[in-house]
């Protein structure tokens, strides 16, 4: 599995859900490289709710990398982590193989201002090996920054809790 920055080519391979909230967002930025958030209504998404986490993006620090907090966490993901991380910073509350693969994920998005497709597989902290699904999609309210970033994960716990080698 790898991951797919700016390549639509994942939607052949991917769930209805993953494939209905990129043609959502790709259909909200029309002719522009993000949408704004404010073009992005929840409530036409009603059954992704539970998946989505909403992030804003704080600037960068010194070294130029983006600071990231959570603004909006779904019930699913609160479920997947054990606790809501909302409002605090990606660093303390983040999900996934490890740190530095998430901010990864949402710095090539904030650099390349476009989407990224990435199936993970990893073992979570207490044990459980999991298969992900995430989409991550940027927002920008003046056309050229992104602001904030929107990821819809769906999670499958592998029966067989065999760790991925």
């Amino acid at each position: 599995m790898s991951s797919n920055l700016g390549d639509p080519g994942f939607l052949e391979e991917t769930s209805d859900l993953i494939r209905e909230i990129f043609h959502y967002w790709n259909n909200r930025r029309g002719t522009r490289a993000m949408p704004s958030r404010r073009d992005f209504d929840p409530v036409d998404l009603p059954a992704h709710l539970p998946g989505i986490l909403l992030i804003d993006v704080e600037g960068v620090d010194e070294a130029g990398i983006g600071r990231y907090r959570y603004r909006v966490v779904g019930t699913a993901e609160v479920a997947n982590r054990g606790h809501d991380p909302t409002g605090k910073p990606v660093v303390e509350g983040y999900f996934g193989p490890n740190k530095a693969d998430v901010l990864g994920d949402y710095e090539a998005v904030r650099l390349g201002r476009t989407f990224l497709y990435e199936p993970l597989q990893f073992v979570t902290e207490d044990h459980r090996t999991v298969d992900e699904y995430s989409i991550v999609l940027p927002f920008s309210e003046d056309g050229r920054t992104v602001s904030q970033i929107m990821v819809f994960s769906e999670r499958r716990e592998r029966k067989n809790k065999r760790p991925y080698s």
